[in-house]
């Protein structure tokens, strides 16, 4: 009779520990597969990475390109986009990026190029401010006259998430 109070104790008390430890998840948001940081300039982040692969100029290996969200806060422009790349795209200033967002139409959009070529960027809360209600994005670009084009497929699950603890942290309404 002893050993079953002590096995009921036992079931108790991983009961307990159980819905403590769902409790305590369900507290924090769910940012899916995003992670977002501080950057050294005091930048916040939020940045995933695609669900695709694209291969390298060498043609050897793949990676995904990754898409962060950014908030600055005390600068201008406050919020942006940026693509990381591996491969270098051979435009010098400007590049226009396709967006197809939940696949509906294609919007081609004007996107800077930093430096080496290597990051894509849109200032601007706009782009941003298409996304949160958005399921998944998809961005093509022209590597260059000859190169062919990448494509970026992003599954934006806890984005709306991500984009709220920018904010919160950059100390500013989201767009």
């Amino acid at each position: 009779m002893r050993l079953g109070f002590m096995m009921g104790d036992v079931v108790a008390a991983a009961a307990l520990l159980f819905a403590a430890a769902t409790g305590a998840a369900r507290a924090e948001p769910d940012l899916g597969n995003w992670s977002v940081a501080t950057g050294d300039d005091g930048q916040i982040t939020a940045s995933l990475h695609a669900s695709n692969k694209l291969i390298t100029g060498g043609g050897a290996l793949g990676y995904s390109p990754v898409l962060t969200l950014a908030c600055r806060p005390d600068g201008q422009p406050r919020w942006s986009e940026r693509l990381q790349l591996n491969d270098a795209v051979s435009a010098s200033r400007k590049i226009t990026i396709s967006v197809i967002v939940d696949g509906g139409g294609r919007i081609d959009e004007s996107w800077s190029v930093g430096p080496r070529g290597r990051t894509l960027v849109k200032d601007g809360d706009d782009g941003i401010r298409r996304l949160v209600s958005a399921n998944r994005l998809t961005l093509s670009w022209r590597f260059g006259l000859l190169s062919g084009r990448g494509e970026a497929d992003f599954e934006l699950a806890g984005l709306s998430e991500a984009i709220g603890q920018i904010a919160a942290s950059c100390k500013t309404d989201p767009p």
